[in-house]
């Protein structure tokens, strides 16, 4: 893939930084995320890293309702889906990093290699 978050994505990983998520997907996959997963082998030739949680399992966790990224576990970019004005809320504040840290890991920790999730 030539697309820019594939081109991102390899000069990303081959500097050593980590890309990596966890998607949360239902029981049974929407359409949605039946694309994401045919899909996701284009990512991981472009170094990124994926799990599969299923959002139950997320949920049990108590984890975070909400969709969001962690960039060097400094700074948290929580996606806002109410608000278009504002699709995307920056924070460095350690009282809403670290939290997003802890989900981050323990989701990383219970999620799915994609490989594993595909086979089930």
């Amino acid at each position: 893939m030539d697309g820019p978050w594939f081109v991102n994505a390899r000069e990303q990983t081959s500097r050593g930084k980590r890309l990596e998520r966890v998607r949360l997907v239902d029981d049974p996959l929407t359409d949605n995320q039946r694309y994401l997963l045919a899909t996701t082998p284009d990512n991981l030739a472009a170094g990124e890293e994926i799990r599969y949680m299923h959002r139950r399992d997320a949920v049990a966790l108590k984890l975070p309702d909400f969709d969001f990224w962690l960039f060097d576990s400094g700074v948290l970019a929580r996606f806002n889906w109410e608000d278009a004005s504002r699709r995307l809320e920056l924070t460095t504040d350690p009282e809403d990093v670290l939290p997003a840290c802890q989900a981050r890991d323990a989701a990383w920790h219970h999620a799915t290699r994609y490989e594993d999730f595909k086979a089930m």
